[in-house]
């Protein structure tokens, strides 16, 4: 898949967050890369095999103390690893609505098993 063709479906996973809580994101950059550089996978405890999505890296808002001056936060989609693992432009979609959806949830200062736990109940009907 060529470059722009992703970039407007990160754009339409983005646009798929509810309007209340993308009105609250503060000082968050989303990006797209083809892959995790060594140092997130470390940062990770990734083992190299790993397949990675997407990665949150900042300062999620629940620990916003005495907060300013500091460089946005970083929601990083990973092209490649979402590539390898759909079979389908509509797989793509739903693997970058799911990750950018994991990513920001992160950012509201959601742990790992609380995100796990949301996408649970969120898939349900």
């Amino acid at each position: 898949m060529n470059q722009k063709t992703f970039e407007e479906i990160v754009k339409e996973g983005i646009g798929a967050i509810p309007e209340r809580f993308l009105e609250k994101l503060d000082n968050v950059d989303i990006v797209i890369e083809d892959e995790p550089t060594p140092y997130q996978l470390r940062k990770l405890r990734a083992r190299k095999s790993s397949i990675i999505f997407g990665l949150y890296e900042g300062v999620p808002q629940t620990k916003r103390w005495h907060y300013g001056q500091v460089l946005p936060d970083k929601i990083t989609i990973f092209k490649k690893p979402i590539e390898k693992m759909a079979y389908s432009e509509k797989e793509i979609k739903e693997i970058v609505t799911n990750t950018v959806w994991h990513e920001i949830a992160h950012h509201f200062g959601m742990d790992e098993k609380r995100v796990r736990e949301a996408e649970i109940k969120r898939k349900q009907p």
